[in-house]
């Protein structure tokens, strides 16, 4: 039975790609089935509960690069690099197999909202962590309690240089002279919140880096005895701290330490810019990507009305009727088109080899290497992006080795209902009944432009 096209909208464009599974369980009522995957206790999944925190990760960083011997560091270099790949392969696992996809592309989304990124190489093994720790256990939260996690986490702090930034007149800063960092308080207000367009100035930049002086990451100390904070983990600094007040959005923070950057990111978050800006970002990732005004403004609406509860928002977007009049409006980026290959054929094992030779080489290469987002911005979320002719070469190139490799024992008719049947036309149909192999028929239907769209 070939499902409607409202399960293969709900399991494509608000799922991960539709699997058999998906179809079973989303057929009798799509919108219905997407509902029941928010869950405010949303736990994170079992296959990410060996994987070492970031604190662990980024302790372990500071202390390899303390090592002066060249094989060691070689050594320990190698045993880092084969730590993160096993948790990127824990990640796709989990993306292939999960029965509640919908959660799993928040995620997706949430983690690209709020870049970090590998080209920073200290922070590159912590970065799955980061995902699981700052973003997983917020997706059904307030938006407000997720922007406090991310903000304060280690990577995010390393990543964007906070760190490194003194406040003028703090102990350390009138001491040593130092510098004063924008780098993070002006990507807060940019690309996780407001907006480039949201009302904020040169000044409000400014005045938030000094309210955000002090956010920094433990070191191991020397003494044993000085250590306050464990190695790795999120510390506030009042010796680099800017004392006093500052005017942020018009508004004046007389908070104290590290209760003055909390409530400064509790009040950017409830800003009306933001509301218009995270629901542009919503409705363009998953419906259009020129999103409908009608669209933004219900979002919106929504998002100022809860104060930024994510779990409404989400039940929000499911519900916009714009949502479920056309499918194929978005170009799957090269992670989303792998991710949903492999759910549609219903992969085990999406890392047995030789397929493992089939996926991370295969998105370097198509553009989208995980976790190495060119800037803090993250990955781009629109088709001129990812439909450039090389970049459609490799998509190709792709999809025929993939087909090759998994082609034994698959009916291409019944991945073809399953998967574009409903939105096909029947000529495309008679070219995949009529293909020379069961491979062939297979990359017919991935390299599709119906397939290659959610």
């Amino acid at each position: 039975m070939i499902p409607s096209k409202e399960t293969l909208i709900a399991t494509n464009r608000f799922g991960l790609g539709a699997s058999q599974n998906d179809i079973t369980h989303a057929r009798s009522n799509p919108r219905q089935w997407l509902h029941d995957q928010i869950n405010t206790e949303y736990a994170i999944p079992n296959i990410f509960m060996a994987q070492p925190s970031s604190e662990i990760l980024l302790n372990e960083a500071y202390e390899n690069r303390r090592l002066k011997n060249i094989d060691a560091k070689k050594a320990a270099g190698k045993i880092r690099r084969r730590g993160f790949n096993q948790s990127l392969r824990a990640r796709l696992t989990n993306q292939v197999q999960t029965e509640r996809p919908f959660a799993e592309r928040l995620v997706m989304f949430w983690s690209n909202h709020f870049t970090v990124s590998r080209t920073r190489g200290l922070i590159g093994p912590a970065i799955p962590s980061y995902e699981n720790e700052a973003i997983r256990p917020f997706i059904f939260s307030r938006f407000e309690d997720m922007l406090v996690s991310v903000t304060q986490h280690p990577c995010m702090l390393i990543y964007l240089d906070n760190t490194s930034s003194i406040g003028p007149n703090s102990r350390q800063g009138a001491r040593r002279g130092k510098d004063l960092n924008e780098n993070l308080a002006r990507e807060v207000l940019e690309l996780h919140t407001m907006g480039s367009q949201g009302g904020y100035t040169q000044t409000d930049i400014t005045n938030f880096a000094k309210i955000l002086t002090g956010w920094t990451v433990s070191r191991k100390r020397k003494n044993p005895k000085q250590q306050k904070v464990p190695p790795g983990k999120f510390q506030f600094n009042n010796r680099t701290h800017e004392p006093g007040p500052q005017i942020l959005l018009g508004k004046t923070f007389n908070q104290n330490g590290k209760r003055q950057g909390v409530q400064a990111l509790r009040e950017i978050a409830r800003h009306p810019s933001t509301a218009n800006f995270i629901a542009t970002k919503l409705v363009r990732y998953f419906i259009n990507d020129n999103p409908a005004k009608a669209d933004i403004k219900t979002i919106a609406r929504v998002f100022r009305k809860t104060n930024g509860d994510l779990a409404e928002v989400s039940t929000a977007l499911i519900d916009l009727k714009s949502a479920w009049k056309t499918s194929g409006t978005k170009i799957k980026t090269p992670e989303e088109l792998i991710i949903s290959a492999m759910r549609a054929l219903q992969i085990e094992a999406p890392l047995s080899l030789p397929r493992r030779q089939l996926l991370f080489p295969a998105l370097k290469s198509m553009g989208q290497e995980v976790f190495h987002a060119p800037s803090p911005a993250g990955w781009p979320d629109e088709a001129k992006a990812w439909i450039a002719p090389e970049s459609l070469m490799h998509r190709i190139e792709w999809v025929r080795e993939f087909s090759r490799q998994s082609a034994a024992a698959i009916n291409p008719l019944e991945i073809f209902d399953n998967t574009i049947g409903p939105f096909a036309s029947d000529e495309a149909k008679r070219m995949i009944k009529g293909a020379p192999s069961r491979e062939d028929g297979l990359a017919l239907i991935f390299s599709s432009p119906a397939f290659q769209r959610r």
